[in-house]
């Protein structure tokens, strides 16, 4: 009897209750980053933020994932998955509550860089989990297909939850909602996950990672700077001189390094680097436009929060669409064409915003923004496929991060730029105002950054076809 209970008790974990376990960490970090766009506007006014100042509430979050989330990985990797994301899992929670309780603009912003060092602790220990629970590579494969559709689900749930929590109960509470959610993980994670790790690690780039989140901070630090200070005002050319220092140093560090952040031979793949560059400007266009769209109907056509989280569900429905058309499209045609009709729709979407009387008729506004969804989809899944399907096996960790680094660097900028624009052609730079000039002018430049993916997507495609029609 006491052999069998001993056996009993040595019986691992149901592999798919802690996929469960972890894909509601990575749903707490997706909708951590898109329901706050529904609350921006009474955050806003709540913690009486300048114009722009709200921006650093996601820009801040995004930047401090993007340089730390490769360090994560193999910090992870190293003192153990489940260890490493037990601590993020724990940060996560505690800079919610710091954000729900925040007294003002300062403490919110520290709060959300706290919650980007945890994104960037617990989302690939999470990720390492998965890999490593499923040891069939056909359950493995199902699992992370589970995973990356949690990303989806989660970024859509974000901006429908976003919109009734900040109407009913405050913006206080889109941060709050995480702190139960990340108990109940606590609870369980000792139950559910085994501890792995790889001991072959001996080295970590941390000077890389502190590096490249220096200098992607002083980047939006500049360009959000921009309407106040000017172009060549003192403080815009000494961060534009700092920020070029830090990235030379960067580079100089990771050429030096024995085992650099990121090892520069992956960039040898014109796939791979058109892929990321596509990424980076569909993650601009995406989280530039609903950053400037959220204002533009709440503050200007006198939405709700809930009636703008509602109003998003066409184009985050639509953009899943996109995705499993972009993906079968890509197979039959290559990547050169779908990419090139993803960005087209981006743009064409924001078109149809500019020339539609969408202020009066809101079915119009609908139309616009399902076609902008089916070209996010598209764009997202032919840039996914391009980044990660024609690398080396041993690489696929390495590239996953880069792709993830590309996607956040790029809506923290299209963040930074598109609050940059809005206020320099919304009149008076010190206002707080913001105009329909201003607006209209930010979606201007999103159709002029749709018309570089198109480009880009002509160049480094050309002549590429889609692994799985090469395999056929």
């Amino acid at each position: 009897m006491t052999l069998k209970i001993k056996q009993i008790n040595k019986k691992a974990p149901n592999p798919w209750w802690a996929l469960a376990l972890l894909c509601t960490s990575f749903f707490m970090v997706v909708t951590d980053s898109t329901s706050v766009y529904s609350a921006l506007p009474s955050i806003q006014e709540s913690l009486h933020f300048s114009w722009g100042g709200p921006a650093w509430v996601i820009i801040i979050y995004m930047l401090t994932f993007a340089g730390l989330v490769l360090l994560g990985g193999r910090i992870a990797d190293y003192f153990g998955r489940r260890r490493m994301f037990t601590l993020g899992v724990v940060l996560f929670t505690l800079s919610a509550t710091l954000c729900g309780f925040s007294w003002n603009g300062e403490v919110l912003i520290f709060a959300r860089l706290i919650q980007g060092v945890s994104a960037a602790i617990m989302t690939p220990a999470a990720l390492s989990l998965v890999i490593n629970t499923f040891k069939k590579e056909r359950e493995r494969n199902k699992a992370i297909g589970i995973w990356g559709a949690m990303g989806g689900i989660g970024a859509t749930g974000g901006l429908l939850i976003g919109g009734p929590t900040t109407e009913f109960l405050g913006w206080e509470w889109i941060f709050f909602v995480n702190v139960p959610m990340g108990i109940i993980v606590l609870v369980f994670t000792p139950f559910l996950l085994k501890e792995s790790n790889d001991r072959t690690i001996s080295k970590f780039d941390i000077p890389g990672a502190i590096l490249v989140t220096c200098f992607l901070l002083m980047i939006a630090y500049l360009i959000t700077g921009i309407p106040e200070q000017g172009w060549a005002s003192s403080q815009s050319l000494s961060l534009l001189f700092g920020s070029l220092l830090v990235l030379f140093l960067f580079i100089r560090v990771e050429k030096n390094s024995k085992s650099p952040l990121v090892p520069f031979r992956i960039f040898q793949s014109s796939p791979l680097v058109g892929g990321n560059l596509l990424i980076l400007l569909a993650g601009m266009s995406v989280d530039g436009m609903l950053y400037t769209f959220t204002l533009f109907i709440q503050q200007l056509l006198g939405y709700t929060a809930l009636q703008f989280g509602l109003t998003m569900t066409a184009m985050t429905v639509l953009s899943v669409v996109g995705v499993y058309a972009g993906q079968h499209l890509v197979t039959q045609t290559g990547l050169r064409k779908v990419g090139m009709s993803g960005m087209a729709l981006l743009g064409a979407g924001m078109v149809l915003i500019l020339i539609l009387p969408v202020a009066q008729h809101t079915w119009m506004m609908l139309i616009a923004l399902s076609v902008f969804g089916i070209g996010m989809g598209a764009s997202f899944v032919t840039a996914q496929i391009a980044a990660l399907s024609y690398i080396n096996e041993a690489d696929s960790g390495l590239a996953s991060g880069i792709v993830e680094t590309s996607f956040s660097v790029g809506g923290a900028l299209g963040i930074a730029v598109m609050a940059t624009v809005s206020q320099l052609y919304s009149g008076n730079p010190d206002s707080d105002v913001l105009t329909h000039t201003g607006v209209y002018t930010s979606f201007y430049v999103i159709v002029g950054l749709s018309v570089i993916g198109m480009v880009i997507s002509y160049f480094y495609f050309k002549g590429i076809s889609s692994p799985l029609l090469s395999e056929s």
